[in-house]
């Protein structure tokens, strides 16, 4: 599996509240439309910027912090982002986003820029810059998880398999 994109980058400790502001998660039920609210906070017209199917986000540590509103993950994964690379997740945005079939990869982000262009290839283990090269490597995901994401989903996976590999 291989994703590529344009980089939009954030820095440490992004809180699930500024993933998505409290005062929509309520009010805006449909995911596409809450979607447009997205990062408003502190990068307003984000959803502006971004590529749909074109774009990814990176960050630092602690990515989606706070709450464990699933709303934050589907957001992200709504507007069309392709994946999420940080240094580190807070564990319940982790686990929520695999059960959405959001993709997330935990890698030293340190070397990648906003605005570079690059391939995530999951099975090998490898974020490169398109255009310098220049290669980041990270865990590659176990099979659980690398279905999951094929799948789409939890739900997906479960309808597709009537129940967990053992």
């Amino acid at each position: 599996m291989v994703l590529e994109g344009k980089v939009f980058k954030f820095g440490d400790n992004i809180n699930t509240d500024w993933i998505i502001s409290g005062r929509y998660k309520f009010s805006i039920t449909d995911m596409k439309k809450l979607a447009h609210y997205l990062f408003e906070d502190i990068r307003p017209d984000f959803f502006k910027e971004i590529i749909p199917s074109k774009s990814i986000i990176v960050a630092g540590d602690n990515f989606g912090m706070g709450s464990s509103r699933e709303q934050a993950p589907w957001v992200i994964k709504e507007a069309g982002i392709v994946c999420v690379i940080a240094k580190s997740f807070a564990r319940i945005f982790y686990r929520n986003s695999f059960n959405i079939g959001l993709p997330l990869i935990e890698a030293d982000t340190s070397s990648i820029k906003e605005a570079d262009n690059i391939r995530v290839d999951v099975d090998k283990g490898t974020i490169t810059n398109i255009k310098t090269h220049n290669t980041v490597k990270f865990n590659r995901w176990d099979s659980f998880r690398k279905e999951l994401i094929q799948c789409e989903g939890i739900i997906k996976y479960l309808k597709k398999h009537k129940d967990f590999k053992i």
